[in-house]
């Protein structure tokens, strides 16, 4: 048999117990008397009248939540699989606790669902190159269903696109005929400035016979740099009569 006095110390601690209640600053309690709600309190040392009134913790911190992957039809009829990530907070306890059983279920549904319906109606690639106006779809259309149980969804970010292997060959081989374009393109680019350049010079040194020779001189020392044992070098007539020297004509 247990003594009077320690049933009776258990008896305090129990209703003590039920009186006294500790929140954090990040949490806030839901208070219901009787079944009806009553307000909201904390955070800090709250006082509950036992029995009749009951209190359910809400968190307030930004949940971070992981959708899983999705079976996504684009509107081009492609297969794919996404995932994203969904943060949002309660800033609104009574809402969250009256207006919905579970919101952090009712907001995974909704997203769930929400992911699919939205990514579903664009073309693959702009879901690939355009992330950032869907992740913002995607954040308005949600926060704005989950808005009557007071949470506010503060980003929603696309985490993943898996491409059927395929498709991924495809876009491998669009990919490399899209470079093989650029360096086409480029290399003619290279040769139309190479002609302009070059038709420049050309008129620079018909107007002024001193600089073709000029030119000879510097392609000698040019050649004369590297260890050859024998340069030939052709050498037009003209050349010679500039420097003074006469030729004769057979």
């Amino acid at each position: 048999m247990f003594p009077t006095s320690l049933i009776f110390i258990v008896l305090i601690v129990i209703i003590l117990s039920n009186v006294f209640k500790i929140l954090k600053e990040y949490e806030r309690g839901v208070i219901f008397r009787l079944g009806r709600f009553t307000g909201i309190r904390g955070p800090g040392l709250i006082i509950l009248i036992p029995y009749l009134e009951k209190m359910v913790k809400v968190n307030l911190r930004t949940v971070v939540m992981d959708v899983p992957p999705q079976d996504v039809i684009s509107k081009d009829n492609i297969s794919i699989k996404v995932n994203a990530v969904v943060y949002f907070r309660v800033l609104q306890p009574s809402k969250a606790v009256l207006e919905v059983e579970d919101y952090y279920y009712a907001t995974s549904q909704i997203s769930q669902t929400t992911l699919r319906s939205v990514v579903g109606q664009f073309e693959l690639d702009e879901i690939l190159s355009h992330r950032d106006k869907i992740n913002k779809e995607l954040q308005d259309v949600i926060d704005n269903q989950t808005d009557p149980w007071g949470i506010k969804v503060s980003a929603v970010e696309i985490k993943h696109i898996d491409l059927p292997p395929e498709m991924q060959r495809a876009m491998a081989k669009q990919a490399e005929a899209e470079r093989e374009r650029r360096a086409k393109v480029i290399h003619a680019e290279g040769e139309l400035q190479s002609s302009e350049k070059l038709s420049q010079a050309s008129e620079i040194m018909s107007s002024n016979p001193l600089t073709l020779q000029l030119r000879y001189l510097q392609t000698l020392t040019e050649i004369a740099s590297e260890k050859n044992s024998t340069i030939i070098f052709p050498l037009p007539i003209e050349l010679l009569k500039a420097f003074g020297i006469k030729t004769e004509n057979k």
